[in-house]
C-alpha cells in the first residue's frame, strides 16, 4: 500500500471510534489518508482526533468553503475511496445518488475504486431495503467488505458488524495487488464511432458515444496495462496517464492505426462501432438540394476484426463486441469464429439500459469454450471489470495448459 492516496469517509456508527486504529494501520502500511466525516459520525469520534493521527485536516461540511473547493479535487486525487463504516443510512445515500454532506459529495466526484465496510445492526443489515442498496451499490462497481461475524450474548451468530480495521487493510491490500494483475501488458481498444463522409459537411454514422471503450481502457490501465487507444470521433476523454490516445474520424484511418499497432500488443479489445460501410465518393464541395432524391453508392469499409483476426500470433489476445437485435447469442458465436476472436462480449438493443448512449450495460462473454457468462445491468465501468476478468481467467487458463 506504499504510496497510495486513501479517502477514509466514516460515518454514524459506534464502529466509528475504529476509524482511529484504520487511520493508524494505512499509515503504517505506507498510504496517505484524508479523512471526511458526516456531522453524526462527528458524535462518535472527534475530528481533531482523526486530524491528528492522519497530520490533515478533516473535512466535516460540504457547505463550508473548504469543503466546496476540495470535494472534487478529493474525488480525482485518489486511489481509493474506503467508508468504514458505512451505515445504512450512508449506503442508501450513496445507492441513490443523495449529495448531502461531504462523503456523498465526494465519493459522487470519485473516479477510484470504492469500498464500503458496513456497520449496522444484524436486523438493518438483512431488510430487504439495505440489501436491495448493496446490489445497486454493487452494480455501479463498488466493492463491499464482508460484515463480519460475531457470537451475541444470546448465542446467535450477528451479522452487519464492520470488519476489524486489520482485516479492512489485509482486503485492500489483497485489492491493490490485484489491480496491478495487467502489469507489463500492452493492450489496444477501439472505441467510439466512425464517420464516412458524404461532403465536407454531412456524413454516414452511429450513436456510439465510445463510453464502453473507454471504461475498459481506464480499468486496463488501473490495472497496470500500458492501453493505445484508438478514439473515433467522441465528445469522451480519457484521465489515465498509462492511456496513449489516437484520435481518428473514419473507418480506414482506424484500420490503419490498428494495423500499425497490432504486431506490438498483447491484447486488442474491439470496442469501436465501425461503420460497415462509406460511400463511394465524398464530394469536396457540398451537396446542393436538385431534387427530390439523392442515391449513394456505398462501398465496404476495411474488417478491422478480421484483418486482425488472421494476423493474430501464438499469445496474442483479440476480444470483439457483438451488438444484435435479433438471433443474438447465434449471432454472436458466428462473429466469434469468423473473426478468430478469442472472446466476444454481446449485448442486445432490446435490453433497457443496454447499447449506444448509455451508461450502464448488460452483457453476456461468449468463448470458444463455448461457456456464457451472464451478467445484470451494471455501469459500463463495473463492466469493463468483468470483460478484463473474464480475459485474464482465460489468460491464466492457457499459461497452465
Amino acid at each position: 500500500m506504499q504510496g497510495k492516496k486513501i479517502i477514509l469517509g466514516i460515518s454514524g456508527s459506534i464502529a466509528a471510534y475504529k476509524a482511529a486504529f484504520l487511520t493508524r494501520l494505512l499509515i503504517k502500511a505506507g498510504a496517505e489518508v484524508r479523512i471526511l466525516m458526516t456531522p453524526a459520525a462527528a458524535q462518535f469520534i472527534t475530528p481533531l482526533t482523526l486530524s491528528t493521527l492522519s497530520k490533515h485536516p478533516v473535512l466535516t461540511d460540504v457547505q463550508s468553503e473548504s469543503g466546496w473547493n476540495n470535494h472534487v479535487e478529493l474525488g480525482l486525487w485518489a486511489d481509493a475511496v474506503l467508508i468504514a463504516p458505512a451505515t445504512a443510512n450512508t449506503l442508501a445515500r450513496l445507492a441513490n445518488g443523495i449529495c448531502d454532506n461531504i462523503l456523498s459529495a465526494v465519493y459522487l466526484s470519485a473516479r477510484c475504486p470504492v469500498y464500503l465496510a458496513p456497520a449496522m445492526d444484524v436486523d438493518m443489515w438483512h431488510h430487504p431495503a439495505t440489501q436491495e442498496n448493496i446490489r445497486r451499490l454493487q452494480s455501479y462497481g463498488n466493492i463491499i467488505i464482508p460484515v463480519a461475524h460475531g457470537e451475541l450474548a444470546s448465542g446467535l451468530v450477528g451479522e452487519g458488524r464492520m470488519e476489524e480495521p486489520e482485516q479492512i487493510v489485509a482486503f485492500l491490500n489483497a485489492q491493490f495487488r490485484q489491480q496491478q494483475d495487467m502489469q507489463g501488458l500492452k493492450v489496444l481498444i477501439t472505441a467510439g464511432p466512425t464517420y464516412e463522409a458524404i461532403d465536407p459537411v454531412r456524413f454516414i454514422g452511429n450513436r456510439s458515444s465510445g463510453k464502453m471503450g473507454i471504461a475498459l481502457a481506464e480499468e486496463a490501465a488501473c490495472r497496470g496495462a500500458r492501453v493505445t487507444l484508438i478514439l473515433g470521433p467522441s465528445a469522451q476523454q480519457t484521465q489515465h496517464p498509462s492511456i496513449s490516445t489516437f484520435r481518428v474520424e473514419s473507418a480506414q484511418e482506424m484500420y490503419g492505426q490498428a494495423i500499425a499497432q497490432f504486431s506490438d500488443t498483447d491484447v486488442a479489445i474491439l470496442a469501436a462501432a465501425v461503420a460497415d460501410y462509406r460511400p463511394e465518393r465524398a464530394e469536396d464541395r457540398k451537396i446542393k438540394k436538385k431534387s427530390d432524391q439523392l442515391t449513394l453508392q456505398l462501398v465496404p469499409t476495411p474488417d478491422i476484426a478480421a484483418s486482425l483476426g488472421r494476423i493474430k500470433k501464438e499469445g496474442q489476445y483479440l476480444i470483439g463486441f457483438a451488438l444484435e437485435t435479433n438471433d443474438e447469442e447465434a449471432n454472436a458465436r458466428g462473429k466469434l469464429e469468423r473473426k478468430n476472436f478469442d472472446l466476444i462480449v454481446l449485448n442486445s438493443l432490446r435490453d433497457s439500459g443496454a447499447g449506444f448512449q448509455h451508461d450502464t450495460n448488460k452483457i453476456s462473454i461468449l468463448g470458444r469454450d463455448n461457456k456464457k457468462r451472464q451478467f445484470e445491468l451494471k455501469t459500463k465501468m463495473a463492466v469493463a471489470k468483468d470483460i478484463i476478468d473474464a480475459l485474464l481467467e482465460l489468460r491464466g487458463m492457457r499459461n497452465e495448459e
